[in-house]
């Protein structure tokens, strides 16, 4: 089948992406062996990219891309008949007929597009210290302070959550008196040291860092309601794939913070996917624009999960195609995993440069017709060497290649019109607003306070369940769980207070037994969390 036959090239199992000697075929049942668009800047790779996501939409699939620039945002307006399109169409042979696709802008600051959240506890300490910079003892400190909440059941939210989770497994040194009040975070402390020595210093230094994070926006990114990934994974009316664009030029400004979060979604997405073997399309194609961040400075054991998730996510039916201007960014290992090849042109000016170009062309299926190493240095901009994955899984031999233009507008489009499609977003109000549900900075709080505490000095929320929650809740309120003349301040006060106003106890006790069934946080009784490939959490 010829690229004339069709309206726009594409077929019901391959997706057009330009014209050579050969046409250019990527076959949809081999799109989720994922893939690698590299040249230098300016060669063509957003626009390639967006061809690329135009198929996929087209196919039914679902795109998830980060636009760097604010180039890919013209995706969701209809393409305009330039003189220089219309040429390009003409050499390929197509009948160029423009085309707009239904999109949802994301943004993790929520200024152009929905917001985008995690909570802490999902993220989990690998990533996290990650984010933060942390060294091999800060983060030991920091899985201590998450197999503490998790043992006493203390939801990581938000980053006031994790501030007050630090300055409770913080030792405390001050000197006891005979008649110095019990330490109602003791039995949180005493945890935090079975597991390794938490010093002071430790934990300021990890303080210190958190409020790096928060100045470059961390705040914002932690919180709820956070991101139901199944939101990326849907069509529109006309059975076409959303394309879900991150907003990433002002996240671009914290690079870490960029590349960790697009490694949280991926891991997400590995631990909440079932199983679905080979699919004759994918169910979700995800674009990583700049990936060398993904792997500057990685230690050894994040690299070792992010190619243990790049490499079993394709079981998932999610592709993932890095964007990059240099193949040898990407680690062999995880270049390894990437069978669909786009190479834009390269020059060679360095040493560093010159090997680049070497290893773009060996990792190529050779063609006798072509010198690939010098073709790469050759390429015009539009150009590219191409080879994808033929229908034995095998890679086709390198092809140079012209790309098609995008049906779509290429460039950004203007607020006003990035407003009137958020308006029309089917998930218009879902996040726009945040949630600040009952978290460890409440829990933590209250024991302070003195209104959660049980006579040995241990949380009631720590153990018991639900029904423990409301005993020890009941008991306190009454002085019943403490030995008489051993009530805390704040326990004497919220006694003398509560036995007033009874009738606000007995809303409260059914308002947190309602958190602690069907909240956010709590989901149904008897939910099992299980860690995730990188330290996230798998809900079931």
């Amino acid at each position: 089948m010829t690229a004339q036959d069709n309206k726009l090239g594409d077929t019901d199992d391959k997706i057009f992406v330009g014209k050579g000697d050969e046409l250019a075929w990527l076959t949809l049942a081999l799109a989720n062996r994922h893939g690698l668009v590299t040249g230098a800047t300016g060669t063509g790779k957003t626009v390639t990219l967006q061809v690329m996501a135009e198929g996929f939409a087209r196919a039914g699939v679902p795109v998830f891309a980060a636009d760097i620039k604010g180039d890919l945002s013209g995706i969701s307006e209809v393409g305009e008949a330039k003189d220089f399109i219309i040429k390009r169409a003409t050499e390929i042979g197509l009948n160029f007929e423009p085309d707009q696709f239904s999109t949802v802008f994301w943004d993790v600051f929520g200024e152009q597009g929905h917001p985008v959240r995690a909570t802490v506890t999902e993220m989990g300490p690998l990533l996290l210290a990650r984010m933060l910079d942390l060294n091999d003892v800060q983060e030991g400190v920091l899985n201590v302070a998450f197999r503490v909440a998790d043992d006493n059941g203390l939801a990581l939210i938000d980053m006031k959550d994790l501030r007050a989770l630090l300055d409770a497994i913080v030792p405390d040194s001050g000197k006891k008196g005979p008649d110095a009040e019990e330490d109602p975070l003791a039995p949180i402390r005493k945890a935090a040291q079975g597991f390794g020595n938490v010093t002071k210093a430790t934990v300021g230094t990890i303080q210190r860092q958190l409020l790096v994070l928060e100045n470059q926006g961390g705040t914002k990114f932690f919180g709820e309601p956070a991101l139901t990934l199944k939101d990326f994974m849907k069509t529109d009316r006309d059975g076409r794939g959303m394309i879900n664009i991150l907003v990433a030029d002002k996240l671009m400004q914290s690079p870490r913070l960029y590349a960790t979060f697009l490694l949280w979604m991926l891991s997400e997405l590995f631990e909440e996917l079932p199983e679905a073997g080979d699919l004759p399309k994918p169910k979700l194609v995800f674009f990583f624009d700049e990936a060398h961040l993904l792997f500057n400075d990685a230690p050894k054991a994040l690299m070792d999960k992010i190619e243990q998730v790049v490499r079993l996510i394709r079981s998932k039916g999610v592709g993932v195609y890095f964007v990059t201007q240099n193949p040898i960014d990407v680690p062999d290992r995880v270049l390894g995993q990437m069978g669909n090849r786009v190479q834009h042109a390269l020059r060679a000016f360095t040493p560093r440069d010159q090997k680049a170009v070497a290893a773009a062309a060996q990792t190529f299926r050779p063609n006798p017709k072509l010198d690939t190493t010098k073709v790469i240095m050759e390429l015009g901009k539009g150009e590219a060497l191409v080879s994808f994955l033929e229908g034995n899984g095998t890679p086709a031999m390198v092809e140079r290649v012209l790309i098609r233009p995008p049906s779509a507008r290429i460039g950004s489009i203007t607020p006003e019109e990035r407003k009137a499609i958020m308006d029309a977003s089917p998930v218009k109000g879902k996040y726009d607003t945040a949630v600040d549900s009952e978290s460890a900075y409440e829990i933590l709080q209250k024991r302070i306070a003195g209104t959660a505490v049980t006579a040995d000095g241990q949380a009631g929320a720590s153990g018991g369940g639900i029904l423990g929650q409301i005993g020890s809740m009941v008991g306190t309120i009454f002085g019943t769980n403490t030995g008489r003349n051993r009530l805390t301040t704040g326990q004497r006060i919220a006694r003398d207070v509560t036995r007033t106003v009874t009738d606000k106890v007995v809303g409260g006790v059914v308002a947190d037994l309602g958190k602690s069934v069907g909240g956010q946080l709590g989901g149904s009784v008897g939910r099992a969390l299980v860690r995730g490939a990188l330290g996230g959490l798998l809900r079931r």
